[in-house]
């Protein structure tokens, strides 16, 4: 009996140190499905290595006053247009560009239903966002003045991370809690797949264009209206990597075209996926 009270104890313990040191709150998502819809296509210059832009786990850690983010892709992080070497220099790698969503209430009608611009996303009425973090390999100071240029409207709710941290296949970034208005494992959280671009178009936030024909650094299998996502991995259905959970990205990332008519488009509607 006493080793039975011990053993219960030591799991309580357990239990306790480890609820204590604030188990990160992890994603997983499947492979293979870094193509929007189900039908986008990789640009076809060399750079654009297949699996660059597969993502495959999320991991958001509470760090005090912090918290820390880091996204994990299929293949390791490369540089190819060697960052640090562009004026002012940039984060260390060259082709990713990540858009971390967070819904910080879960109520309908609350937040932000747009997704920022470039992408052609909007999301669920009752997942609207509070919060965006933007993981990208461009100068803070280019990135920070593109958002207040080309979203002025929610610039105060983008925050742009002091630096970012490149190892192997994973991108880490440390967010101030003050900045992201605290941390709760229950929020919702999407995380959005795009592909850096040094040379946007029109207003787009240095994204890269989703085209119908893919070109040498275009994605292709889309449309060539501002009417399809820009956006080729997402977080879908229950988050733990499973092969169902591509259909799921595929269903979110549905979209309805009309021509140069957006009146008459549907747009992809993403979910949050919350934590526990």
């Amino acid at each position: 009996m006493k080793a039975v009270a011990w053993l219960a104890a030591a799991c309580w313990l357990c239990f306790s140190v480890g609820a204590m040191a604030g188990e990160p709150l992890v994603f997983q998502d499947p492979t293979g499905d870094d193509s929007g819809p189900g039908t986008y296509k990789y640009p076809t210059a060399a750079e654009y290595k297949a699996g660059s832009f597969d993502m495959t786990k999320v991991e958001i850690a509470d760090k005090g006053d912090k918290v820390e983010i880091a996204v994990t892709m299929k293949v390791r992080i490369e540089d190819p247009w060697d960052s640090k070497k562009w004026s002012p220099p940039g984060q260390g790698f060259s082709l990713q560009f990540i858009q971390v969503y967070v819904d910080k209430d879960h109520k309908a009608g609350a937040g932000h239903k747009d997704g920022l611009p470039g992408l052609n996303i909007r999301f669920a009425e009752d997942s609207r966002w509070e919060k965006a973090v933007l993981i990208g390999p461009q100068p803070v100071s280019r990135t920070k003045m593109e958002v207040k240029m080309k979203a002025k409207d929610v610039a105060g709710d983008v925050i742009v991370p002091k630096a970012v941290s490149v190892k192997g296949k994973t991108l880490t970034v440390v967010v101030p809690k003050d900045e992201l208005g605290g941390f709760d494992r229950t929020w919702g959280w999407q995380v959005v797949v795009q592909s850096n671009e040094g040379y946007p178009d029109g207003n787009d936030l240095l994204t890269r264009d989703v085209n119908e024909i893919e070109g040498d650094h275009r994605f292709g299998g889309g449309s060539d209206w501002d009417c399809d996502p820009q956006v080729l991995d997402i977080l879908a259905g229950a988050g733990k990597g499973k092969d169902d959970e591509k259909k799921a990205q595929f269903e979110a990332l549905k979209y309805t075209c009309a021509g140069s008519d957006m009146s008459k488009a549907k747009l992809a509607e993403l979910p949050m996926l919350y934590g526990k």
